[in-house]
């Protein structure tokens, strides 16, 4: 097994949860959130109990943060383990 790069893990991973979170921040201001959100849930047979609330770039710009953030620490986290394993079945020489 080869070895993961800790801190491009956790890139990746924080820029694909920021940039999701980024397009939902972006239908939410387009005003295509809630269709969205209820075609979802009645494809799994829900009547839709949630309603999208009203835009505010702040909270937008938090949510993207956060979820970017959280990514990079549980990409890396991801990562660090992934080695460990790796290390761990490694054959031994000696």
């Amino acid at each position: 097994m080869s070895t993961v790069s800790i801190p491009r893990a956790g890139l990746a991973l924080g820029v694909l949860m920021g940039g999701l979170h980024a397009v939902w921040a972006a239908m939410v201001a387009l005003g295509w959130a809630q269709p969205f959100l209820d075609f979802i849930f009645r494809l799994h047979f829900i009547d839709p109990p949630y309603h999208v609330g009203v835009f505010d770039l702040t909270t937008a710009a938090a949510l993207v943060g956060v979820t970017s953030l959280l990514g990079l620490i549980g990409g890396g986290a991801l990562a660090l383990a992934w080695n460990i394993v790796a290390a761990a079945s490694r054959p031994r020489s000696g």
